[in-house]
């Protein structure tokens, strides 16, 4: 019977406001429905997100007395035609890196596995012949060159053969720059609607939208930025100190910031092997590296803070927890909104009503 009281108080505590109810009920359906249907509703997460990009020019010009629809037709139209001209500019100088560097990887893992096998010689005292061959063996340096031989030249053969269906494509080069122009000039109208869907009763609703409407705007805005900034000073350090693939490493980069801690590591690992390929072990590779790492540091300890000063007030545990786990579920999009996801369970937590916890007395 003990137990019994348990799950009454529980229950009692967290679960006794009617509004909590529904929202506890709100929140697991609509996380049932975007796990489900998060592939059919990706278009729509890009227009929000572009959409949030774009809100406050529209917001700005109408500031000026600039008519609301003529507002969103030149936000919308300057902003996707700069999109596109940064696509087939960008896009063909990614190709030609990527075809480059398809042709390098096998010399690239040779040249490896003879520094591996050099080691030895090196240091003696450390690292044994035998240990060098059971690395060269566990990689398996040779079967990987062969299979990225055979495997990475398809992936620059763009044409509709490779691609997963030409509707898809559709559906993002049209449907999405129709959504996000209709979010932008009717949005006032729609969110209304949404609301009317809702209970007439929703002041813990209410609390947690407002807080979480103005920290995923200021964390999409931040992160477009954060990318714009770190992906271009990279892109420029890079091709400074003479680095082969200088825009190829440059998107990595700025991409990178999309998964906090995580991301910056990892691209750690080409921006040094393409570094030691080029030129060993030699001052000119200690420069690259020393410029990525002061990179980091500004972005992580300037940059950041700057952006989004109280956007994401979480612990880094917390952040990585969010991101392995909305990752695993929802893929790119649930990496993309792992800290607005985090922050909304944080909001949701800490505005959830709590009623009078009765004493448990003993069975």
């Amino acid at each position: 019977m003990k137990f019994l009281r348990v799950v009454k108080d529980f229950l009692a505590k967290y679960f006794s406001d009617e509004e909590a109810i529904i929202l506890f009920l709100l929140i697991l359906i609509t996380f049932f429905l975007i796990y489900v249907f998060g592939s059919i509703l990706a278009p729509l997460f890009a227009a929000v997100v572009f959409s949030y990009l774009l809100s406050p020019v529209v917001d700005r010009l109408q500031a000026l007395k600039v008519p609301h629809t003529l507002s969103v037709v030149l936000v919308f139209l300057f902003f996707f035609a700069l999109l596109f001209v940064s696509v087939v500019t960008i896009v063909p100088a990614l190709v030609r890196q990527v075809t480059a560097l398809v042709s390098d990887v096998p010399q690239m893992l040779r040249f490896f596995q003879e520094e591996l096998a050099g080691l030895p010689e090196k240091y003696p005292d450390f690292i044994s012949e035998e240990l060098v061959a059971q690395w060269i063996t566990s990689f398996n340096l040779n079967q990987i060159s062969n299979q990225l031989r055979n495997w990475l030249p398809n992936v620059l053969s763009f044409s509709l053969s490779t691609l997963s269906s030409v509707l898809g494509i559709l559906i993002y080069t049209i449907v999405v720059p129709l959504m996000v122009f209709f979010i932008l000039k009717d949005r006032v109208y729609l969110w209304n609607k949404f609301k009317q869907t809702l209970p007439n009763q929703r002041r813990l609703m209410n609390q947690i939208a407002l807080e979480m409407n103005q920290q995923i705007a200021n964390y999409i805005r931040g992160k477009f930025i954060e990318i714009l900034i770190v992906g271009g000073v990279s892109f420029v350090t890079f091709l400074f100190l003479d680095l082969n693939y200088a825009a190829l490493l440059a998107v990595l980069v700025g991409f990178s910031v999309l998964i906090p801690y995580i991301g910056a590591t990892v691209v750690t690992i080409p921006v040094f092997a393409i570094g030691v390929f080029q030129w060993g072990f030699s001052q000119e590779m200690y420069w690259v590296m020393l410029a990525y790492m002061v990179i980091q540091i500004l972005d992580g300890n300037v940059l950041v803070p700057l952006l989004f000063s109280e956007a994401v007030n979480l612990h880094p545990i917390a952040i990585i927890v969010a991101v392995l786990i909305f990752g695993g579920i929802w893929g790119v999009w649930g990496i993309f909104f792992a800290i607005p996801l985090a922050t909304l369970v944080k909001a949701v937590l800490t505005a959830w009503p709590r009623g009078e916890q009765k004493a448990i007395s003993e069975a």
